[in-house]
């Protein structure tokens, strides 16, 4: 259960009639009751995300998110229900919060293991048969798989280099990648754990 002392703006607080007050102007369409609603329950969006570990670039960008999301739920909320705003409040930012850290993660770049087409091991004469093999599966690739590949592993080219020439997200060439080294793999019939 929440506390019952909410903090309201400059570190005041109101009495659970006065915000019922409030909650009844607000649902009549008085922005001004409204405004003050946000207000009262915006430091519950600087405590939420306070929970979140992470880094600072990203404190500001989370404790937006968690705006949006107080406006919508003091928006949305139903004062007539037995459910205390806080309650609501706290999972409807929460979840944003969430939401948005997901997405982030989801479009950071995530690196390929390097060592996926190369030989560990062996001596020079196999290594180069290892090479030669991965040359001839290249032709099997789509064309942007191969070229990723030949850039990489040929060539020497680091992921985030050979996304600045082709004007692409460097997340975007270790999917290429992912999606290359898995097929070559398959072409030669290894297996995902095995190396030559």
């Amino acid at each position: 259960m929440e506390d019952e002392s909410r903090p309201a703006s400059g570190g005041r607080s109101i009495s659970e009639e006065e915000e019922r007050l409030l909650w009844g102007r607000a649902a009549g369409g008085d922005e001004d009751a409204r405004d003050r609603l946000i207000l009262l329950h915006r430091p519950l969006v600087f405590w939420i995300a306070g929970k979140f570990q992470v880094a600072p670039q990203q404190y500001q960008d989370l404790v937006q998110e968690g705006m949006i999301a107080l406006i919508k739920a003091v928006d949305k909320f139903d004062p007539g229900r037995e459910t205390r705003f806080a309650t609501y409040g706290y999972y409807r930012i929460r979840g944003q919060m969430t939401n948005y850290l997901q997405r982030v993660e989801a479009k950071a770049p995530q690196p390929v293991d390097e060592e996926a087409l190369q030989l560990s091991g062996g001596d020079e004469t196999d290594k180069i048969d290892w090479l030669i093999s991965i040359m001839d599966q290249l032709k099997e690739l789509p064309d942007k798989e191969s070229d990723v590949i030949e850039a990489l592993v040929f060539e020497g080219k680091k992921a985030r280099e050979y996304a600045l020439e082709r004007g692409v997200d460097v997340s975007h060439i270790y999917r290429l990648q992912r999606k290359a080294i898995s097929r070559i793999r398959n072409l030669l019939g290894l297996e995902a754990t095995e190396h030559p």
